[in-house]
């Protein structure tokens, strides 16, 4: 394995630079790929055009120091409603397959704790075409089913898309438009879903029964291929028609074969049909195989609707439904009207008494009840009467009334529920009617009017009904609104009373209630009573892990607090250093209540106290901990991510060296930065250098900045850097640094900038402009690009040469810029030379301006030279000279014209030591005696 040996020499100084480099994040949103873009459209905000299925990737580049957190957020677009917080935390967000309703607008937050947060936005648009539908209508006034002469044909195109389709119409191979056949008619109707265009055929002439498509068009944006569809129109043409082969209402008995038969009695072109089942879908084993559908033994769950629907896309849908009722019965209840006339609510000799019975069944209606007294059928007199269907009562039910009650009317009756004829088990009711039948009460057991459990413990709510017959108890929440129980019901049913919980949760805390039901007991109004239900858990602390920092022989107060818990209070806090008990800290005087937190002192922070504390906090249910990690180490440095061109590199040693700069994290939370340690290995090496690095006193904000050296290219690297105090090693920080392709100061060779390598000789995108500058050359270009602006090839006249340009179709707008900035370059001589070829052609052309940024104490952007307009298909070059004063940048700006046609391309950049030519262009007339031209 080859050795590589990192040579970290002190020959190379460490600096300091000032104060107060720490700021804002800012940020801007970039895409990968080329957007889809309509060129003729002007729209006035940013918007990233994808097609539907494809992949999006945004990238939200960030500056700021401490390096910003990135966060990205979506608000809703034309296909959705909601606001989406998503869980993507870098900077880059990838899509998949993304579809229409993932299309709206995106937000990248980032934010670093200095200043407030930078938050951009793009709109993403995603495009797509769906298959149209094509139907045939007829008027509304023609009943008969085929489509004669004399007839209006309305032939009705819908497709879903984005942007808005194109609709053409053909007959045969013929479009169709108003000004060539007087016999028909375009338009798009009102109030309609999707986009939709009518062909309307006035009064049919031989000549319109024929073949005819419908195209739709998003005009090949993002590569979307047209649709079409067509339809043959004929003098036998005619809407679905149908029947069925049973009733409309089917009863039959549980365990039958069923088999329904939808049959055609009329359509052209031929329909399909399909079988569907409300609710629900159809039943598991249930076959439908054309217009047959048949259900093997067939049981209650299969009740319900069953639609038979033809469609062949003229005129509406056929539809014709089958009602499925499964005869069966179930729930056989009781009531016992004790007064009829509601005067009183226990049973007296002499007044009305009222027994009622029902079962719920299906058929409803179909079902028969017959009353039993004392196990012999009861005989209709004067005094005994059978109703049915008492308005006071569910639907289907039979009452048996007795007229002034007399004490041979005790006894046991019968109420017996059946379906005559057919094999369903019939049901029967009990109820006996005595001196002891007596309206029920409900009341709490003694001792459990408050039930107290544990969180995760089952608890049991109990109610005691007294009375005869005993009806069932319907338990309930009271004190939170339209709340559940923990089934999931609003209601439950209890026959014996006793509500059961399977491992109660804190949320079931509350009040529960208990009360008697009308049925299978009195018809009177019901007794309830409250249960309260308590359920304990473990304390909830804060903090629950806290990092604590403090320099040597300062104090430390610690400080555990409860949040929450129930009980509400602190039984007892124990404190431990190391997992080693501590005494019991001072008691804090309080008020009468008990306490909400528990303290512990540290006089001084030394090296034997640092460590870890735990606060263990218990409320005689459970306990919780607060865990302290004490110490005086040093927080961890901040690395420098904003470094201009940190990168330089020595061609002849095939080597690199890199400028690393960082701040320090609170340095004033512990004693002094001593030195740091250096660490740094080659990415896939195993051999690390280690160096110290000494340092004077570190304030917060300070720049520093130490240039490893000796880096081979075009390697990548990782560094640690570990702050050193009187205490010891502070917390490490780590980075990874990848080499990048620097310019440095200008020289009289070998410094064109060819754009030729997508590194673009290290310039990069401004920032803070609108739109970026675009690499590309004629093998790149979009073959549809727009005609009679920018440039065939570069200046090389070669298709395989790569330019610069800025492209100025939509989303673009007039006054946009693009800046590209070069990297920095140290000044070495006193005036400098730029060159470079630009080709500014089309009738919308802007401005291209050539500005000099120096670095000095701060950024300064100056004006070195500036064209506008149309200057023709023609590559010229330009010679300005420029001398800064200190370390500079230069930067290209494009101005986005009036229109698209405005295109503007640079190539072969030159920066040279010395004055320019004598002979310089005047701008303004685009003319030049030393420029050079190539005519495309």
């Amino acid at each position: 394995m080859e050795v590589t040996c990192l040579l970290l020499l002190a020959l190379i100084p460490f600096h300091c630079r000032g104060q107060g480099v720490y700021a804002p994040a800012q940020a801007q949103i970039v895409h990968a790929g080329q957007a889809c873009v309509v060129k003729e459209d002007n729209i006035s905000e940013r918007v990233y055009t994808i097609r539907e299925g494809d992949t999006l990737v945004l990238q939200c580049l960030v500056t700021g120091h401490p390096r910003p957190q990135v966060r990205w957020t979506k608000t809703a677009g034309s296909a959705s409603d909601k606001f989406q917080e998503t869980s993507v935390f870098n900077e880059t967000l990838r899509i998949e397959r993304i579809a229409r309703t993932q299309g709206g607008r995106y937000y990248c937050k980032a934010e670093n704790g200095v200043g407030v947060p930078a938050i951009k936005s793009i709109r993403v648009d995603v495009q797509y075409l769906d298959e149209p539908v094509l139907t045939v209508h007829q008027t509304v006034s023609d009943v008969r089913g085929n489509f004669y002469q004399e007839k209006t044909v309305f032939l009705r195109c819908t497709v879903n898309s984005n942007p808005p389709a194109r609709f053409i119409w053909k007959r045969g191979s013929d479009t169709l438009s108003h000004s060539q056949d007087n016999g028909v008619d375009i338009y798009e109707p009102l109030y309609t879903q999707g986009e939709t265009k009518v062909l309307k055929l006035k009064n049919l002439r031989p000549q319109d029964y024929a073949s005819y498509t419908c195209q739709v068009s998003v005009r090949n944006v993002c590569g979307i291929p047209d649709k079409a569809i067509t339809f043959r129109l004929t003098n036998t043409t005619a809407p679905p028609a149908l029947k069925l082969s049973v009733n409309e209402t089917l009863v039959v008995n549980p365990g039958e074969n069923v088999t329904v038969q939808c049959l055609l009695t009329g359509g052209d072109p031929l329909p399909q049909l399909q079988w569907s089942h409300g609710p629900g879908p159809l039943p598991l084993g249930a076959l439908a195989q054309g217009g047959t559908l048949s259900i093997p033994s067939v049981q209650a769950r299969d009740s319900g609707y069953y639609n038979c629907t033809a469609t062949n896309n003229v005129g509406n849908p056929a539809k014709k439904t089958v009602n499925l009722l499964v005869r069966s019965m179930k729930n056989a209840t009781f009531q016992i009207t004790p007064d009829v006339i509601k005067e009183s609510e226990n049973i007296q000799l002499g007044q009305d008494l009222k027994l009622s019975c029902h079962v719920d069944a299906v058929p409803q209606e179909k079902v028969t009840y017959q009353w039993f007294k004392n196990g012999k059928p009861a005989r209709m007199s004067k005094r005994l009467l059978v109703t049915r269907n008492d308005p006071e009562l569910p639907a289907v039910t039979s009452s048996l009334e007795l007229i002034d009650l007399h004490f041979s009317d005790y006894g046991t009756y019968l109420c017996v529920a059946s379906f005559p004829g057919a094999p369903v088990p019939d049901l029967s009711v009990e109820v006996n009617i005595s001196s002891e039948t007596v309206p029920p009460t409900i009341s709490v057991p003694k001792g459990r009017a408050v039930v107290t459990v544990r969180e995760g413990s089952p608890a049991e709510l109990q109610c005691e009904v007294r009375g005869k017959p005993r009806p069932p108890v319907l338990w309930s929440r009271v004190d939170k609104e339209a709340a559940l129980l923990p089934s999931g019901l609003p209601l439950e049913e209890t026959p014996d009373g006793k509500l059961r919980l399977e491992r109660v949760s804190r949320d079931m805390s509350g009040t529960y209630r208990c009360q008697t039901a009308r049925y299978n007991g009195f018809n009177v109004r019901p007794r309830e009573a409250q249960v309260q239900l308590n359920v304990q858990f473990p304390p909830e602390v804060e903090p629950s892990s806290q990092d604590v920092r403090q320099a040597l022989g300062r104090p430390v107060l610690l400080r555990c607090s409860l949040l929450r818990g129930s009980p509400q209070r602190i039984a007892s806090a124990l404190w431990r250093f190391k997992g080693q008990l501590l005494p019991p800290p001072p008691a804090v005087p309080v008020a009468a209540e008990a306490p909400d937190h528990s303290e512990l002192r540290l006089d001084a922070v030394t090296r034997d106290s640092s460590g870890s504390y735990e606060c263990s906090v218990s409320n005689d249910v459970g306990s919780a901990a607060c865990l302290f990690q004490v110490s005086a180490k040093a927080y961890s440095p901040e690395f420098y991510f904003d470094t201009p061109n940190p990168t330089r590199s020595h061609k002849l040693s095939k080597n690199y060296s890199y400028v690393l700069q960082w701040t320090q994290r609170e340095p004033d939370a512990v004693d002094p930065v001593l030195n740091y340690r250096l660490s740094v290995r080659q990415l896939n090496q195993h051999n690390t250098m280690v160096k110290a690095i000494p340092v004077r006193r570190v304030e917060k904000g300070q720049l520093l900045e130490y240039i490893l050296t000796d880096l081979r290219v075009p390697h990548s690297y990782e560094v640690r850097l570990t702050p050193y105090t009187t205490f010891g090693a502070g917390d490490m920080a780590s980075r990874i640094i990848h080499y990048t392709e620097p310019i440095n100061s200008p020289n009289l060779s070998d410094n064109t900038c060819h754009f030729e390598d997508e590194k673009i000789c290290g310039y990069t995108q401004d920032l803070t402009d609108n739109f970026d500058w675009t690499r590309q050359n004629a093998l790149t270009q979009n073959p549809k690009r727009s005609p009679n602006t920018g440039p065939p090839t570069d200046i090389s006249g070669t298709p395989e040469g790569y330019y610069m340009f800025i492209e100025t179709s939509r989303p673009r707008e007039l006054g946009d810029r693009a800046r590209l900035v070069s990297p920095l370059y140290n000044a070495s001589a006193k005036f400098y030379c730029v060159s470079f070829f630009y080709h500014m052609y089309g009738k919308h052309i802007g401005s291209l301006n050539l500005l000099v940024r120096s670095r000095n104490k701060e950024a300064l952007d100056t004006h070195a030279w500036s064209l506008s307009g149309n200057k023709g298909n023609v590559w010229q070059q330009a010679h300005v000279p420029i001398n800064p004063s200190g370390p500079f940048q230069i930067i290209f700006e494009g101005v986005r014209g009036s229109g698209y046609l405005g295109d503007i391309a640079i190539d072969d950049v030159t920066l040279k030591k010395g004055e320019c030519p004598r002979k310089q262009m005047d701008p303004n007339k685009g003319v030049c005696v030393n420029m050079s031209l190539r005519v495309q």
